[in-house]
């Protein structure tokens, strides 16, 4: 065979994968002709949109296909959504994700929040109003204590997980456990009175809940103060379904974690300058929530018996 022929063979062998391989690309946007990404719901939906929707248009140009985005009702909205192929990207907190992993839904998460101090992990606080006379978590039985959704982390399943080491029944400790709906939501029971200590979540002093709330001002971040922090759970996730095909899988995810840097402002507005880029994580990552998530269930069984 002639040095030419072997050239042009081996041409011919390149041109073919990358047709195939453009092909693949055009076979998924052919089936997936729009995508939803749904956020689990952390703040009111106006928040939600203002922080994210620059992200849909982003996203949208960069994949080819429209994003849209979905505000979730609830923790379990965005599980059952990606159960059901309704919800094609996910972020999930880490419990949500724990428990879609737990019940069997095939999700795969690719991109993990990072802290500006560059940790991966957060905490889950028991916040009561500051000219309160609570000091410790002992000294609120019998008071009324605010959660946030059964599938969230830090306010709801490290809770009850952190009470059950200091070995204290919350059934039994508290007056009434109200379950909020949201994070803002378990802050404005608390602000309210509805509720005498709520839970939720916190970085650092520099970055939680409360403090985007205080940003807002829906609050004074300075009317509240900690008496109970968790151990560190996982920063959440971002995730997709486990069956898309590869090429589907490497666009959003090079779209998403190429983000940062190819619109800084825009990842800025989102975390209020108080994250790092995303970075990439396996499922590998959760298998203490899981873990975690497992053990409330048992905990929450054992309380109805």
């Amino acid at each position: 065979m002639t040095y030419t022929r072997r050239v042009t063979l081996g041409l011919a062998a390149v041109a073919a994968l990358a047709f195939a391989g453009n092909a693949e690309a055009q076979d998924w946007k052919a089936k997936y002709k729009e995508l939803e990404f749904a956020i689990v719901p952390a703040e009111n939906a106006t928040g939600v949109t203002d922080r994210y929707g620059p992200m849909m248009a982003y996203l949208s140009q960069e994949l080819g296909v429209p994003v849209k985005l979905r505000i979730a009702n609830d923790y379990a909205a965005v599980i059952e959504g990606q159960r059901s192929g309704q919800i094609h990207i996910a972020y999930h907190g880490p419990a949500s994700f724990a428990r879609a992993l737990k019940t069997g839904v095939k999700t795969e998460a690719f991109a993990q929040d990072v802290n500006a101090d560059g940790t991966k992990g957060y905490y889950s606080v028991f916040y009561v109003k500051k000219d309160s006379p609570y000091q410790t978590i002992q000294d609120l039985k019998g008071k009324n204590l605010g959660l946030v959704d059964p599938n969230s982390a830090s306010g709801y399943n490290v809770p009850l997980f952190t009470l059950d080491k200091l070995q204290i029944d919350p059934v039994k400790f508290f007056g009434k456990m109200v379950t909020t709906g949201s994070h803002e939501n378990a802050v404005l029971a608390l602000h309210q009175g509805t509720v005498d200590v709520a839970a939720n979540w916190w970085n650092d002093e520099q970055e939680s809940n409360l403090l985007r709330m205080s940003r807002k001002n829906m609050v004074k971040a300075e009317d509240f103060r900690i008496v109970l922090k968790s151990e560190i759970i996982a920063n959440s996730p971002i995730a997709y379904m486990a069956d898309y095909p590869a090429e589907m899988k490497k666009a959003i995810s090079t779209a998403i974690l190429g983000l940062p840097a190819k619109q800084p402002e825009m990842f800025n507005k989102m975390f209020d300058g108080k994250q790092k880029p995303w970075e990439p994580v396996t499922n590998d990552a959760f298998k203490p929530v899981v873990e975690l998530v497992t053990f409330v269930d048992s905990l929450k069984k054992k309380q109805t018996n």
